[in-house]
């Protein structure tokens, strides 16, 4: 026979003060716990949005990143010429052979004068249709042979000189911010982009760092990638553009999830306490009612759970309050460094529905833990002592 619920929701009702106490404490372990997750989740997203399936990405053969990279103007010809890239209305490859170096770039509203490293990204005009993502939200593009850029959204949030109208200076030239972009909330918006042949010359460089192009057959990327790989002329390592700027998310991202358990444990230990003094404060003013329970026939284990389930209702309203504490940085625009890339990469903060479960299961976790040593103590409570 087992002990109806709404002895519990009574008996939590019976003491608001320490209920509550404890559902806010198990509610702030929550939020954090949320929050520090959301931060990781984030920060794949960015990278993972900065790929496309349709795309793919070239690269020197070695080299672990767009920075390492170095490939000449014969190669980006070659690989331009390949049967495998698309071919847009006009007749034209989408191919684009892309400049990627970093500037030093003063916070904006930074006080402490905090300098971080930006990318600026050269392209061809095939970029703006390589890259699906893309949408111009203020002025219009780059012309060809003018000192003009264009800013994404992100990084004109976070940096002086970047509205429209406005001049950059960098690499020893001013550039005129001429357009601001968005890329579906991916890493591009993080950039700075401009002509490729505008800044090869300014950088000292007569190289590219990466060629992007779209596919003509998405599902044929296995053949393009063997038949590039496999070309004498070039020394190439070819990525599908998705996987290569997820892989690019995978190391700070773990090292996030990392902090997020390591210091949600650290204070999820607080909490358990916090249940388990609850508890056992519940267990010692309610002891005359378990001898009854018990006299009436109530099973030792039904007590057990009884106690389990009032514990594990404390905690899941203390994740409800956590939820509604971490639900207001959902979108809130932070930056840290891609470690990838050394630069300095904005991104949103991402609370799923997934996070918001995986909340709920982890307060439950520390209401049936803190909860199980007072449950076990009224289930074997003796009957005789507990009407005394």
């Amino acid at each position: 026979m087992k002990i109806p619920l709404v002895y519990n929701a009574r008996s939590m009702l019976q003491r608001p003060v320490s209920t509550g106490l404890t559902a806010l404490g198990i509610g702030l372990v929550v939020a954090v716990f949320i929050g520090m997750l959301a931060l990781a989740s984030g920060f794949r997203a960015a990278l993972a949005r900065t790929g496309s399936d349709e795309n793919v990405l070239v690269l020197r053969r070695g080299s672990d990143s767009e920075l390492s990279s170095g490939i000449d103007r014969g190669t980006a010809s070659i690989i331009a010429a390949s049967p495998h890239v698309a071919i847009d209305a006009a007749g034209h490859p989408m191919v684009s052979p892309e400049v990627y170096v970093l500037i030093p770039l003063t916070r904006r509203s930074d006080d402490t004068g905090s300098v971080a490293n930006v990318v600026v990204r050269g392209v061809s005009d095939a970029a703006w249709t390589v890259r699906q993502n893309l949408r111009i939200v203020g002025g219009e593009r780059p012309h060809s042979g003018r000192a003009e850029v264009c800013v994404g959204r992100k990084m004109a949030q976070r940096f002086p000189n970047t509205d429209i109208g406005q001049t950059l200076r960098f690499g020893g030239r001013d550039w005129t911010v001429v357009c601001q972009f968005t890329a579906g909330g991916s890493a591009f918006e993080s950039e700075v982009w401009g002509e490729n042949e505008q800044f090869m010359p300014v950088f000292r460089g007569q190289v590219f760092q990466s060629v992007s192009f779209r596919l003509k057959d998405p599902a044929a990327f296995e053949e393009a990638k063997r038949a590039l790989e496999a070309d004498q002329r070039l020394t190439v390592d070819v990525y599908r553009e998705s996987r290569f700027y997820a892989q690019q998310s995978a190391v700070l991202g773990r090292i996030l999830e990392i902090l997020a358990f390591g210091i949600t444990s650290i204070m999820a230990i607080g909490a358990v306490f916090g249940a388990v003094n609850t508890m056992y404060a519940a267990v010692a003013s309610r002891a005359p009612e378990i001898a009854v329970l018990l006299t009436l026939g109530f099973h030792p284990v039904s007590v057990l759970l009884s106690f389990l389930v009032e514990s594990a209702l404390i905690a899941l309203l203390g994740g409800v309050i956590g939820i509604l504490l971490a639900l207001p940085i959902n979108g809130i625009v932070t930056s840290t460094t891609n470690w990838a890339s050394f630069s300095e990469i904005a991104f949103s903060f991402r609370v799923t529905p997934g996070l918001l479960l995986a909340g709920l299961c982890f307060a439950a976790v520390m209401g049936t833990v803190g909860g199980f040593f007072p449950a076990w103590r009224a289930a074997r409570l003796p009957v005789i002592q507990a009407l005394r």
